[in-house]
């Protein structure tokens, strides 16, 4: 929610470098602040007023505080630079039994950013219908290859049942030692099962490249004017043996996209074997789930349990206390403070470098 509002005799002239809708209010007192600018020499003479941004995403860079004096004479402009500290984070909860709670509100959860509780919560609500913007990474490496036409229908089953015209879009990537974009984002199902047919499996695997690719490439650049539900949903059996990038990278990628990952093993030895670890982690630290079928039947009802959580998250937006746009590593915690609720939620997010 980057806005660079431009004062001078002309007016007021705002410039939203974001693409995403910044509130009313913070427009109204801008716009005071304008007024004041244009009726006072010496208000408008002034530093620029300043403020932080934390959305958990680089794509929010910090812009320059200098500008210019407004000069009759020249005409030149000052540049007030006016930067919200938001943090966005969804979030589910579920009891005991592992069945989600949707009837919960603010005061039932306990949040701390970078182990302190936010200076201020600026909204709390559950949302049921959010537009999904989907990444599905399928593992068409050697490893697959008995059980990779399966794969394939289910994964066109998943993208049937979640992805609605005009409103939803995703996009397909096969992974092998490379990553192959079949089908870029758009909510046509048909181009998306086209997409996942042309998929070849063979070859090695480079896990942690497709989900830093996808999140850098296509879920940085992707800038909606309106809050989406990202999510990556990675169809592997969590070996990787030729990625450029690491684990840790990975992660962090998604982390700065502010993409949950969800995994579904492809495993069907019964055992619990190196790429398990890894599916849990990834998931975990995006504030997302890794499922295990033991029957490759039972992919489906992974897809299933994967759509039902996207559609039954809740969002809370804070102001977080002592924040500086270091470029640091901030942690989020959020959890129920009621008996037996668990919560999931990303662990982080890094804050933008000034």
């Amino acid at each position: 929610m980057n806005q660079e509002y431009i004062l001078g005799r002309a007016g007021v002239k705002i410039l939203d470098f974001s693409g995403t809708n910044y509130t009313r209010r913070a427009a109204r007192v801008l716009a005071l602040l304008a007024a004041l600018a244009l009726a006072s020499p010496a208000f408008a003479q002034s530093e620029p007023y300043a403020n932080t941004y934390a959305s958990g995403s680089p794509s929010s860079s910090p812009y320059d505080g200098a500008s210019t004096s407004d000069d009759p004479q020249s005409g030149a402009m000052l540049t007030i630079h006016k930067r919200v500290d938001e943090v966005n984070v969804l979030f589910i909860a579920t009891d005991k039994h592992g069945k989600f709670v949707r009837d919960l509100n603010q005061n039932d959860f306990s949040i701390l950013d970078d182990h302190k509780p936010p200076q201020s919560i600026l909204n709390f609500r559950r949302e049921t219908d959010l537009p999904l913007h989907l990444g599905l990474l399928i593992d068409v490496s050697g490893s697959v290859h008995s059980r990779f036409e399966f794969e394939q229908n289910a994964s066109i089953s998943f993208l049937q049942h979640s992805v609605r015209a005009g409103f939803d879009k995703a996009f397909v990537v096969g992974f092998n030692k490379q990553s192959q974009l079949t089908q870029d984002f758009t909510d046509n199902v048909q181009l998306l099962s086209d997409g996942i047919h042309r998929l070849q499996d063979g070859g090695g695997t480079a896990l942690y490249d497709a989900i830093y690719r996808a999140c850098k490439d296509k879920f940085l650049k992707d800038r909606p004017d309106h809050p989406t539900r990202k999510a990556i949903v990675v169809v592997s059996d969590g070996e990787d043996n030729q990625s450029e990038y690491s684990r840790a990278q990975a992660i962090e990628m998604a982390q700065r996209a502010e993409v949950i990952i969800y995994a579904i093993s492809t495993d069907d030895s019964g055992l619990i074997l190196r790429g398990d670890k890894v599916l849990e982690q990834l998931a975990a630290a995006t504030g997302g789930r890794a499922f295990f079928p033991f029957k490759m039947k039972d992919i489906t009802h992974s897809f299933a349990a994967i759509e039902d959580e996207l559609r039954s998250q809740y969002v809370v937006s804070y102001k977080p206390a002592d924040f500086d746009a270091d470029g640091r590593y901030r942690s989020i915690e959020i959890s129920a403070l009621k008996k037996d609720l668990q919560v999931r939620a990303r662990k982080g997010y890094f804050a933008p470098q000034q």
